[in-house]
């Protein structure tokens, strides 16, 4: 295992925090718009760029879209019928090999659903099951579960929550994206949308998530049987009590059973109701506003009344700092990109030495590197996205085919990158290193999955 200490230890020393990484990465993007485009740029240019990049309003929609899904994802993570069928599964959970199988299985399932869900899903789950083996004296490779309940992570962006699949579905996102970046004649051959249908649902992605939801956990299953562990010890927070407070007057609506029901079955069939199903095959119905819409009435529904809703939100609402404070910091970056011809150098790049053929694993590996530089995937599209689309379109690539490959590497090096594991880390009590190594081995076996896949179709 000296390895992956060595591994952790070089992630420290060269990686700090994403927001300090974030202002590293801007500093970076103006001294190469400086000096590394045909277009001469001025500080006073690049600074306008920036500033116009930062307050983008399309783009400050799609931050408030992804943190809405991460916390009501986290919200519906914590409400009692998720509890209540993360504890029906731990009862099952009676080996090292299983446990690992079961674990990674659901909260796969989980995250092609929601990242934010899967995320907790997975963190809970894997703490019941070290609490169960704890109590029934069983042999367990905890730090295995651990790395079970993360894989979520590694399958997220391939699902209907992925961050670049669901913002191309919504109409005029890539002409917006790639407004300053192509002349009038290439933003004519951008379509208006990308339906899921040709992106999550396409064949080539429907094959991809097959894989993953069928090798992944035989795969963890392998490795509880051949690092069985032995009986956990878990500390066990002291449980707040609430004091009783005394619900009076008008207060009394928020504890109200039948009031909250109402308004998640409202919701629900407003979000149903309004859908255009002349074209439903498409899938084009599926963008940001319609999972955030989905996700608040089953929350409030799942959760049964306004006040538990509430103090679920105040538990997850701290996961969406890093999206809140880091992305204008992207969408900085991204309006020096798109306006200082940086976005032209760079794709020029790709074309010099990418084919037709092997373009998608060029995005794919070079999603994987910018991943471990920016954690959050949504800020990658944002960043990486509009070199990657330029690019496709010179290469003669598909643009689809484009996106999903950009998804890929993003959310296969989360098993390398511990940003968003923190709060499975802090559920569970395990460290990073402990996980490390085999979230690492999960990481291998979808660099195979992944290129072969881009490779084949």
């Amino acid at each position: 295992m000296r390895i992956f200490r060595t591994i952790e230890k070089v992630l420290k020393a060269v990686l700090p925090s994403p927001f300090s990484i974030a202002i590293l990465l801007t500093f970076i993007v103006v001294l190469f718009a400086l000096f590394f485009t045909d277009q001469k740029n001025s500080l006073y240019d690049i600074a306008s760029y920036w500033q116009k990049g930062l307050w983008e309003s399309s783009l400050l929609t799609f931050a408030v879209q992804m943190m809405l899904m991460l916390v009501l994802g986290h919200v519906l993570a914590l409400s009692a019928p998720v509890d209540r069928v993360i504890r029906l599964a731990t009862n099952q959970c009676n080996s090292s090999a299983f446990s690992a199988f079961l674990v990674t299985f659901l909260t796969v399932i989980v995250a092609l659903f929601n990242w934010g869900l899967g995320l907790i899903f997975g963190a809970v789950f894997a703490r019941k099951v070290g609490e169960h083996a704890q109590r029934q004296n069983i042999p367990l490779n905890y730090p295995l579960i651990g790395a079970a309940g993360y894989s979520g992570l590694m399958v997220w962006h391939g699902g209907i929550s992925g961050s670049a699949p669901i913002k191309v579905a919504e109409s005029g996102h890539l002409q917006q994206l790639m407004s300053g970046a192509l002349n009038e004649d290439q933003l004519a051959q951008l379509p208006d949308a990308i339906p899921l249908s040709q992106t999550v649902f396409g064949s080539m992605n429907l094959v991809t998530m097959l894989l993953l939801l069928l090798i992944l956990p035989l795969f963890m299953y392998f490795l509880g049987k051949r690092f069985p562990g032995e009986v956990p010890q878990l500390n066990h927070p002291k449980k707040e009590t609430q004091p009783n407070i005394k619900i009076e007057g008008a207060e009394r609506l928020d504890h109200n059973r039948l009031f909250s029901v109402f308004v998640a079955v409202v919701m629900l069939i407003i979000l149903f109701a309004t859908i255009d199903w002349s074209n439903w095959k498409t899938l084009a119905f599926i963008t940001p506003n319609f999972i955030n819409l989905m996700l608040f009435g089953l929350a409030l529904l799942a959760h049964g009344t306004v006040s538990k809703l509430l103090s679920a939100v105040d538990q997850a609402i701290g996961g969406a700092a890093g999206i809140l404070i880091q992305f204008p910091l992207y969408f900085g970056i991204m309006g020096i990109m798109n306006h200082s011809g940086l976005i032209d150098t760079m794709s020029s790049v790709f074309t010099s030495i990418a084919t037709r053929f092997d373009f998608p694993l060029f995005a794919f590996s070079s999603a994987g590197l910018v991943n471990l530089f920016v954690p959050s995937g949504g800020g990658q599209w944002g960043v990486q996205g509009p070199i990657l689309i330029k690019s496709a379109l010179e290469i003669g690539v598909s643009i689809p085919k484009t996106v999903m490959s950009l998804a890929y590497g993003d959310q296969l090096t989360n098993m390398l990158q511990p940003f968003w594991a923190l709060p499975l880390l802090g559920i569970t009590g395990l460290s990073a290193r402990s996980i490390l190594p085999y979230t690492v081995m999960l990481m291998l076996v979808g660099v195979v999955i992944f290129g072969t896949v881009l490779m084949i179709f």
